[in-house]
């Protein structure tokens, strides 16, 4: 059996125009294996918000999570960090020499 994907960070493009960031951070949150959303605005432009997306949980179901998004109407543009496995392993501080 695969590990648990315990953290997901995804650059998502959104339409203006739809649900609120707050119902799309609502919407993912409520899915199964799920513990904390995190939705941050990088841009606006003039039809689209560009958003990070952290997301946290216990067993993270990527298709879920993209077929919700989908029906919300944002774009997954990267995935830009995956974890997984028993625990949360935070990246290391880059230490300047």
């Amino acid at each position: 059996m695969p590990a648990p994907v315990r953290r997901v960070v995804l650059d998502i493009l959104k339409p203006l125009r739809g649900p609120s960031i707050i119902d799309v951070a609502r919407e993912i949150a409520s899915l199964p294996g799920i513990e904390g959303v995190n939705l941050t605005v990088k841009e606006i432009d003039v039809e689209t918000i560009t958003l990070s997306m952290t997301i946290e949980g216990s067993d993270i179901d990527f298709a879920t999570v993209k077929e919700k998004l989908d029906l919300l109407g944002c774009v997954i543009h990267s995935v830009d960090q995956v974890v997984a496995g028993k625990k949360i392993v935070e990246e290391p501080e880059n230490v300047e020499e």
